[in-house]
């Protein structure tokens, strides 16, 4: 608890790593493949670890990367052993999740997970999500692992497009950022760069106005386009209630996808909000909570 109230943001971070490293090291040398002399000390050892970790993703910066085999590790941990490796492995998946943000309290309707879309991230989505949490608890996540109760799918399809989001992502590079002091004169050099309008003031949420930078990784997702565009051939099916929401003025979800959506998930309902594009939540944010607030509700 200490590291948040000694130490700058970027020791901070840099003591995070080291908590990090050190739950993978104890984990990997007591938890691992045979185990080890004494792996409950190491899972107690590694909980300890990641609870100064959490404290450091947990006062607002993103965790480090962490190797698949962590989470193999630690999931494998939650349905087996001593009941001290299954309270240390919660402590390591509470640690590896990434930044959210909470809005209201717990009521007795389920709480509303909000996972973002390609550009996005959690405080996107802060004012619809506020404006939710007067009926339910609202959380908006950086991504990743979560359980589903009831499923939400804003403006896409679960199938392969041939269309790349590159150009924004070129169109971003190419901004020059020295000198801005403003979001709005970093919207006017967007225009220059052919963005729309609505893309403009979305894209720049995710501009770092001190530091003079995107909050993108541009290089991961470049590199990701051709599969972050694709979908997986998959055989699986969920059967719980989802609600396939889309733009009116959208062409993502076409007639012909829904085959293919209803395969997938038996239970899908469709609904269009008039005069939305792809970003739909921004274009018409009042309709989509509404949207939002009847199906959760339902």
């Amino acid at each position: 608890r200490v590291l948040g109230h000694r130490h700058g943001i970027g020791e901070r971070r840099a003591l995070g790593a080291q908590a990090a490293g050190q739950a993978v090291s104890r984990l990997a040398h007591g938890l691992g493949e045979g185990g080890g002399p004494n792996p409950e000390l190491a899972a107690h050892q590694a909980a300890h670890s990641f609870d100064a970790l959490n404290h450091v993703i947990h006062v607002g910066h993103r965790s480090p990367p962490f190797p698949e085999p962590i989470l193999a590790v630690a999931d494998g941990m939650l349905n087996r052993g001593p009941l001290l490796w299954r309270r240390s492995a919660r402590g390591v998946i509470s640690a590896l999740m990434l930044n959210q943000i909470v809005h209201g309290t717990p009521t007795d309707a389920p709480p509303l997970l909000i996972a973002h879309g390609l550009y996005g991230s959690a405080r996107n989505w802060g004012v619809i999500a506020k404006r939710l949490s007067n009926e339910r608890q609202g959380i908006a996540v950086d991504m990743r692992n979560h359980l589903v109760h009831r499923l939400i799918v804003a403006d896409i399809a679960p199938v392969p497009y041939s269309h790349s989001q590159l150009p924004h992502i070129h169109a971003m590079r190419a901004v020059d950022l020295s000198g801005i002091s403003r979001r709005s004169e970093a919207e006017e050099r967007l225009a220059e760069q052919g963005v729309d309008k609505a893309l403009q003031s979305f894209f720049t949420q995710s501009l770092d106005l001190k530091e003079g930078r995107w909050r993108y990784n541009f290089d991961a997702l470049e590199a990701g386009m051709p599969e972050i565009m694709s979908f997986p051939e998959v055989d699986a099916t969920w059967d719980g209630p989802s609600l396939f929401l889309t733009g009116a003025e959208s062409d993502y979800v076409r007639p012909e996808h829904r085959e293919r959506i209803k395969a997938l998930f038996p239970k899908a309902r469709f609904a269009r909000i008039p005069g939305a594009g792809h970003w739909l939540h921004a274009d018409k944010p009042r309709e989509f909570e509404a949207a939002v607030r009847v199906f959760l509700n339902a």
